[in-house]
């Protein structure tokens, strides 16, 4: 078995817009009622996946959900046309695009019975984005329909769970044994914490861990700041833990048990005095991908933000110049990602297998980004006002624009789901 990352970008769906529904999620609360331009938001993300495709990294997708939410506007009793528009915005999200919410992932290495272990997140904090766990458990079962996979259904909705958004993994490499880090909240002023740590030790527990899981407490500071994620203000790969000063409520113990357990555990810190708390989340400097490249050197692969951010340019490129461990950054535009509140990394979800167990109709190569492409360009919609979600136009639209991605991908399966 030849253990690889692939991450798994959600394409951007035709109901992009912003609605304004993630408490807690500052940028999606400053843009709500601006006008959402689909076609771009989903070129954007397709021109990321192809960057680093030509960074020599494996890369696949996720394919937008079906938008009407009608199964889940049925269950409260409506229609999208019957809807109050509330419950239309609620019905209309494509928040499914952020992968990083899809699952949490524990690669073979990690597990007791020597398979990779998918958990769907139930997302049950936010209605928008409550729904979403049963088309991406659909996509999940169809994409790790391996015996290398188990897929595990949704944690109970009595604990939130939001996925590998709050999960880390280190190791030596990815074929290594490494341990896992569950991050969890408990309280941030006026915002929910989302992760509760009875849903992180729930699949630990599905995932046969054992030892191999640490749990730590989300620093409340970040919270209420606006890292409604963890991947908001730390992030990880192979042995590196690159975070905020600020992160975690409680560093040492969690410092302490990484560096006696990870070889070559390396923490790359930036401190609050240099980059503060409303910097990083603005630019979403720690939302941004640390990718091993097939040369071994550490990237990282950030919002065009953060070279617009002053102090966290100032900081780039302090750390290249010191030589440190992340030795390259590359800077992407998903400006229409990030308006709704999500950078690079909650773009993907990152799962560490063979390539050969995945089923390939959900890889991507130059040659089928530029179909996905020739799609988007004939079907998405130009722009959406979100006061018009419930547009029969629209809505025809939208349904149409979802057949013709999966028509284009031979994933006829998911044409229900």
């Amino acid at each position: 078995m030849s253990i690889v990352e692939i991450n798994f970008d959600g394409l951007i769906g035709p109901s992009h817009n912003y609605a304004g529904l993630s408490l807690g999620n500052l940028a999606s609360a400053k843009n709500a009622g601006h006008i959402s331009q689909p076609r771009a938001a989903a070129l954007q993300g397709l021109e990321k996946m192809r960057a680093n495709l030509h960074l020599g990294l494996t890369q696949g997708l996720f394919l937008p959900q079906p938008r009407p939410a009608d199964a889940w506007l049925a269950e409260v009793g409506t229609t999208i046309m019957e809807a109050d528009p509330a419950i239309a915005a609620n019905a209309m999200s494509a928040s499914s695009m952020w992968a990083a919410n899809a699952a949490t992932v524990s690669p073979a290495p990690d597990t007791a019975d020597g398979k990779c272990h998918l958990t769907v997140a139930n997302l049950r904090t936010m209605p928008h984005r409550s729904h979403e766990w049963v088309a991406t458990l659909a996509q999940l079962r169809l994409a790790f329909a391996s015996s290398a996979f188990a897929v595990h259904g949704p944690v109970p909705p009595a604990f939130g769970d939001e996925g590998a958004a709050n999960h880390m993994r280190l190791a030596p490499s990815h074929g290594e044994a490494g341990v896992e880090v569950f991050v969890y909240g408990v309280s941030g002023g006026p915002f929910p914490a989302r992760q509760h740590v009875e849903a992180s030790k729930a699949i630990a527990r599905l995932h046969q861990l054992g030892d191999r899981a640490i749990f730590a407490a989300q620093s409340e500071e970040a919270i209420a700041a606006g890292a409604f994620h963890n991947d908001v203000v730390a992030v990880a790969n192979g042995p590196v833990l690159f975070a905020h000063e600020k992160a975690f409520e409680d560093k040492a113990p969690l410092l302490a048990a990484l560096d006696a357990r990870v070889p070559g555990f390396e923490l790359v810190e930036v401190p609050d005095a240099e980059v503060s708390l409303a910097d990083a989340i603005k630019s979403y400097l720690f939302n941004s991908q640390l990718l091993t490249l097939p040369g071994g050197e550490m990237a990282l692969v950030c919002p065009t933000e953060c070279a617009e951010t002053p102090s966290v340019k100032a900081w780039i490129d302090r750390h290249l110049a010191s030589n440190g461990a992340i030795r390259r950054v590359e800077f992407v535009d998903v400006r229409q990602s990030m308006a709704n509140g999500g950078g690079p990394a909650c773009l993907r979800l990152r799962v560490q297998c063979d390539p050969a167990d995945v089923d390939p109709r959900f890889l991507v190569d130059d040659a089928k980004l530029d179909r996905l492409a020739a799609v988007v360009g004939a079907h998405w919609p130009e722009e959406i006002d979100g006061r018009e979600l419930q547009s029969e136009t629209l809505v025809a639209t939208i349904r149409k624009a979802r057949l013709a991605v999966i028509d284009a991908l031979n994933l006829n399966e998911l044409t229900s789901s």
